[in-house]
């Protein structure tokens, strides 16, 4: 007796679909009219329903993205007009006297 695996469902995206999905993944979000340059999994889903009439729901398109061998990026927040020649003046002299302080209420 041998051990057959069950294949699976097959996927919804052919081979040739899934390389102008990058393409277009690649253009940015910007592209396709969003404000911001960031692809979240709604706008993926959608980008694939429109473009190729195929419906995928958000929570699986990171599924997708990993089969691709995309990985999910966040943007790091920072201020726009953050200084950070200040910020690491502040961490060279202020940060080492304040981690020194005990943590919490002791008495004296």
């Amino acid at each position: 007796m041998r051990v057959r695996f069950s294949p699976g469902r097959p996927p919804k995206l052919r081979p040739k679909q899934l390389q102008r999905l990058i393409k277009l993944l690649l253009k940015g979000p910007m592209a396709r009219g969003y404000r911001t340059n960031l692809w979240t999994t709604a706008r993926i889903a959608l980008l694939i329903d429109e473009e190729f009439g195929v419906d995928y729901h958000r929570n699986h398109i990171g599924r997708l993205m990993h089969r691709l061998k995309w990985s999910h990026q966040k943007p790091e927040r920072r201020a726009i007009e953050c200084d950070e020649q200040a910020v690491e003046q502040w961490k060279r002299r202020q940060w080492p006297r304040i981690k020194t302080k005990p943590l919490g209420w002791a008495p004296t």
